[in-house]
């Protein structure tokens, strides 16, 4: 077996990542790669639990704040930005930590990743429109039918792969399927072999109820710290629209509509209350996503982490992989 070479820490959104990330970082010299394609966005801070100034000046954070709202970031270019930092962080003697729960980027890292066309923002757009009018269960039926394999694994509403394989198609005149090599279509698949060098440690809760609730307290506590202000003051730029990919964020998405609705998100309001939940749904069903990529993954050492002893056991888990000793 190849040696360790990199830890990776994953799991659902509110799983308490960054602050198991904090615990091994009082154990181990580490540098932590973020594996999420929210952190990427500059200016975009409460609604994507950006870690704090005193965190990051704790442990070094590499792949946030790296490009503007108005930008796109890909699942390709992070592997390529990813293997160039595990690269270096290991010449200087420290542990890669891949943290995040964006599992289509650990999947590129890990398996690589097939060519596509970039981005197409009017047909984003145009598809976007359509879906307004006629819903994404809609779009999800025209997807079954130019591209059945694709439309098989996707769930009616999930708006963005289905937008993003009808752009391939409207593009190529190809179904998305047809272009790639199956690499990153099996992630409903079991993968039975880690990869080489590669430790995984999954955070995940015992009791689906407890990671509910703390999405719920999670989201309120980013609208009192000023979420509605950040998404206003990015709706404002003339180059930001509701199709960009950061606009799509968990979060962002449920204030921007809501300010485009022109409701009145005074807190306690009706219109605050039903954002409160708009958000938490989506950050659920995000969550829900991400643990049907991690149970593909049965190679993976899966910690509770609704456990009070959450943090000693990713702790026991990765230490001794290291060589090393408390």
């Amino acid at each position: 077996m190849k040696p360790l070479e990199v830890i990776a820490l994953a799991g659902p959104t509110a799983a308490g990542k960054t602050a198991a990330a904090l615990a091994l970082a009082e154990h181990l010299p580490l540098e932590v790669i973020s594996v999420d394609s929210a952190l990427v966005y500059r200016g975009m801070d409460i609604g994507t639990a950006k870690p704090s100034p005193a965190e990051r000046a704790a442990l070094p954070h590499h792949l946030i704040d790296l490009v503007d709202p108005a930008e796109s970031y890909s699942a390709a270019r992070f592997a390529a930005d990813a293997r160039r930092l595990v690269a270096a962080i290991r010449a200087r003697g420290a542990w890669p930590l891949l943290v995040g729960g964006t599992m289509l980027y650990f999947k590129a890292l890990w398996d690589g990743i097939d060519p596509l066309p970039p981005a197409d923002a009017a047909l984003r757009a145009a598809i976007d429109a359509e879906a307004r009018e006629r819903g994404w269960p809609a779009l999800h039926a025209q997807l079954a039918q130019v591209d059945p394999l694709t439309a098989a694994r996707l769930a009616p509403r999930d708006a963005q792969r289905i937008q993003r394989a009808l752009e391939v198609h409207r593009m190529t005149g190809r179904p998305m399927s047809s272009l790639t090599t199956g690499r990153l279509t099996r992630d409903f698949q079991a993968e039975r072999s880690a990869p080489a060098g590669i430790a995984l440690i999954s955070l995940e809760p015992a009791d689906r109820g407890w990671l509910h609730r703390r999405i719920g307290e999670r989201f309120a506590a980013m609208l009192d710290a000023g979420l509605i202000d950040e998404v206003r003051g990015l709706r404002a730029r003339a180059d930001l629209n509701a199709s960009l990919a950061s606009m799509r964020c968990v979060g962002y998405r449920q204030v921007w509509e809501a300010l485009d609705a022109g409701a009145d998100l005074e807190r306690g309001s009706a219109a605050w209350h039903e954002l409160l939940e708009r958000g938490s749904a989506a950050t659920r069903q995000l969550a829900k996503r991400q643990m049907t990529w991690l149970r593909s993954m049965p190679w993976r050492q899966v910690v509770a982490c609704d456990a009070a002893d959450a943090a000693e056991q990713v702790l026991r888990s990765v230490l001794p992989m290291t060589g090393s000793h408390r």
